[in-house]
C-alpha cells in the first residue's frame, strides 16, 4: 500500500516515513498545500491513504481536504492536528476527511487508524487472487505455489507479488513497480526491484519451462496468466 504524507514539521514527517517503511508501506512526504494539490491531481489513482496536517504552508489541510475530494477522489484522508477542539474536529469531517488524529499522538495508534481506513477500500477488491497455480491471500498473508505454502517471503517481497498479480497479463515498467513500492524519491537506478524479483522465482520455484514472473527486456516485468 502507498501512502501520502502533506506535513510541514520535517522531522515528524521523516519519522513517520521510517516507521510505515518498516511497516511495509510505500511512503512519499510533501511539505506544503500547493505542491500537494498537483501531486494528487497528477497521481490521482497512485496512492491507497493520504495523511495531511491542518497547518500547512500556502495553504491547509481543510483546503486540500476539499480539493481532493472536488476532484471526485475518494481515497481516505487522515488529517492530523495539534487542535483538540470540537470545532476542529467538525471541520475537518465536513471537508471530507475520513479520520481525525490529535498530536501528539503513537505510532501504534496511527498505524491501526490507517488500517481501519483501509479496510473500507473505495471499490471491492479481491482479497485472494490465483494465477497458474499461485495463490495469495492479502489478509491472511499467505501464498500457496500448487498447493504449497511459501512461508519465507519478506514484507517487500509479497507486496510486490501482490502488485504483480492483481496486474497479471499486463508488463509493468521498472519506474511503475519503484514508484508504487517504494517511493517516488527512489533511485531508480537500483538494482533492488532486480534482487526480489530474483528471490521470487527462488521461492516459488519459478522454472524455466513454467515461467511466472516474465521479464520484458528493456520494459519491465509481468506474471503471465
Amino acid at each position: 500500500m502507498r501512502i501520502l504524507i502533506v506535513e510541514d514539521d520535517e522531522a515528524l514527517a521523516k519519522a513517520l516515513k521510517k516507521g510505515l517503511k518498516k511497516e511495509g508501506y510505500a511512503v512519499d512526504y510533501l511539505s506544503d498545500s500547493d505542491t500537494a494539490e498537483r501531486r494528487i491531481s497528477l497521481c490521482r489513482d497512485d496512492y491507497d491513504v493520504f495523511i495531511f496536517d491542518i497547518m500547512l504552508p500556502k495553504g491547509d489541510g481543510f483546503s486540500l481536504c476539499r480539493f481532493t475530494r472536488e476532484k471526485k477522489i475518494q481515497t481516505p484522508i487522515l488529517m492530523l492536528t495539534g487542535k483538540d477542539q470540537i470545532v476542529d474536529k467538525v471541520a475537518a469531517f465536513s471537508s471530507g476527511a475520513d479520520d481525525y488524529l490529535v498530536k501528539p499522538f503513537s505510532f501504534e495508534e496511527l498505524t491501526a487508524r490507517i488500517k481501519a481506513l483501509l479496510r473500507r477500500p473505495k471499490q471491492v477488491v479481491a482479497v485472494e487472487l490465483s494465477v497458474r497455480g499461485l495463490g495469495l491471500n492479502s489478509v491472511t498473508r499467505e501464498v500457496t505455489y500448487n498447493g504449497k505454502l511459501i512461508k519465507d517471503l519478506t514484507v517487500k517481497e509479497f507486496a510486490l507479488l501482490e502488485h504483480l498479480m492483481r496486474h497479471a497479463n499486463q508488463v509493468l515498467s521498472r519506474n511503475q513497480i519503484l514508484d508504487h513500492l517504494w517511493g517516488f524519491d527512489f533511485d531508480s537506478f537500483s538494482n533492488v526491484l532486480d534482487v526480489h524479483i530474483k528471490n521470487l522465482r527462488k521461492k516459488i520455484n519459478d522454472n524455466d519451462h513454467k515461467k511466472l514472473l516474465e521479464t520484458v527486456r528493456g520494459v519491465g516485468y509481468r506474471i503471465r496468466a
